[in-house]
């Protein structure tokens, strides 16, 4: 099912907002590498919002998460107050790995063997 206009309003707004926290927080650069959030996705209801992360040269990924899932509360409670006029209820905040950049170096790795 294709995504609404009204989804992909909310997922861009919470995706801008969330760069916010993640920089105010520090959230941003974990054990020597950087964190971004490549996209947001959210569900036709409104009540759930899937964070995809990129970690870029990041030691310890599980590690990394469980940083992330621990300060949850902290970044739902700074989305709330930055959107509070935006959005009715916040959505429940899950965060997935975007593997996508490490796709990309073993594609490039592959086509230099060739």
């Amino acid at each position: 099912m294709e995504e609404g206009k009204r989804q992909k309003q909310v997922a861009g707004a919470i995706q801008s907002t969330l760069n916010d926290i993640f920089l105010k927080l520090g959230l941003n650069h974990l054990q020597g590498g950087m964190i971004s959030i490549s996209s947001v996705k959210v569900t036709p209801d409104l009540l759930e919002a899937r964070i995809y992360l990129s970690l870029f040269q990041v030691a310890d990924q599980a590690d990394c998460f469980k940083k992330i899932e621990a300060k949850q509360w902290d970044i739902k409670k700074h989305l709330q107050e930055a959107m509070k006029h935006q959005l009715r209820r916040i959505p429940v905040l899950h965060f997935y790995l975007d593997d996508t950049l490490d796709y990309v170096f073993k594609m490039e790795e592959i086509l230099k063997k060739l």
